[in-house]
């Protein structure tokens, strides 16, 4: 035999012995020498004859990183007002995450996809990203994710809850990671790298409408207090300009980090200004329809024309503050040539965005 053919016999059991390797299931230990405990408090346990995580806060493997595969963990049932779930793909304080809410068992909203953006949690701009799943109230839940390149496949006890089409932080690899909030024990943490596959992409949006406005110029954030909100200083402030994703939605997060975030409704109130000009051949009414989270000013041309409040919780114990389109509509009075239009979007918690369309 000659030596070529001893070199292509290598390389194809090197190939072999990778792919074997990258499939292989890396399962975690629940001890402090595997896990970072970010914030919050934590304690490692022997419970149920299992190494387990109470966590209140967030956990991070240690020297791992993540980009396709499976990832799993068994969380213990739990019927008090409770959120466990598993972060992927972290880099800084930019990361995606899926949790249970496991007081919500047999709800609509028992189960949410949130892109973290800025250490900020967005669930309030995806309502298509929960599902309504029935929970074990006793022994372990298993949330496993199945993650290829832009997608996710979502389980609860071997059960398919959803599929994330479009994960949105656009990150292709990072760290992993748990999430619990009021307490929540963790147990059989696990993970298998594998090799992203090829998928043909399909347009989710193809009858989208050019009058989706895609592009808004923005400032920083600042802290809100009405009383000196003036719409003076408007012009003064530096902008940038940021397009939407393919709904139109802007999720503020994503571009402006907040003074004050990653602390829910403890945050105080931050505004943005989020402007766009609108070119008119002549004087004419224009409808606007859009949707903000959590608050809004908007003025036309200096004047303001509306003003809402769009909070979690703002119009009663279960209102969500989901965001749609079509929520608002407003009638502008536009004049010939170019009009401007100023909206103030003020957020604490759970989502800071904004989607327009002019009908």
């Amino acid at each position: 035999m000659n030596k070529s053919f001893y070199f292509y016999f290598f390389i194809f059991l090197s190939n072999i012995q990778l792919s074997q390797a990258q499939d292989k299931t890396q399962i975690i230990p629940m001890n402090s020498s595997n896990w970072d405990i970010h914030k919050g408090t934590s304690s490692f346990e022997t419970f149920d004859n299992r190494e387990t995580l109470l966590l209140n806060g967030k956990a991070f493997l240690k020297n791992k990183q993540f980009s396709n595969g499976t990832i799993e963990v068994d969380v213990y049932a739990n019927k008090n007002r409770s959120f466990a779930g598993i972060i992927f793909r972290k880099k800084q304080s930019t990361m995606e995450e899926v949790y249970m809410r496991l007081h919500k068992s047999n709800q609509a909203d028992a189960i949410q996809y949130s892109p973290t953006y800025n250490e900020e949690l967005t669930w309030q701009l995806y309502k298509e990203y929960q599902a309504n799943v029935t929970f074990k109230n006793k022994g372990w839940n298993n949330l496993r994710i199945e993650v290829n390149g832009s997608s996710a496949i979502i389980f609860v006890n071997n059960k398919k809850v959803f599929i994330v089409d479009n994960l949105r932080t656009t990150h292709d690899t990072g760290e992993l990671g748990l999430f619990a909030l009021f307490n929540n024990r963790f147990s059989n943490f696990k993970f298998t790298n594998k090799d992203l596959i090829k998928q043909t992409k399909k347009d989710s949006l193809k009858n989208k409408k050019n009058n989706i406005i895609s592009q808004w110029n923005i400032t920083k954030g600042f802290p809100f207090i009405e009383k000196k909100l003036n719409f003076n200083n408007f012009s003064k402030e530096i902008y940038t300009t940021v397009l939407t994703e393919k709904s139109g939605l802007l999720p503020l997060s994503k571009y402006i980090k907040k003074s004050s975030a990653g602390n829910f409704e403890k945050n105080t109130e931050v505004y943005t200004i989020v402007t766009t000009n609108i070119e008119s051949s002549n004087h004419q009414i224009k409808l606007f329809s859009f949707d903000y989270s959590d608050k809004i000013i908007v003025y036309l041309n200096g004047t303001p024309v509306f003003k809402g409040n769009n909070a979690f919780r703002s119009k009663g114990i279960q209102y969500q503050g989901h965001i749609d389109i079509n929520a608002n509509k407003l009638y502008l009075n536009l004049r010939k040539g170019k009009n401007t239009l100023h909206c103030v979007v003020i957020d604490k918690a759970n989502g800071w965005g904004i989607i327009g369309k002019l009908e």
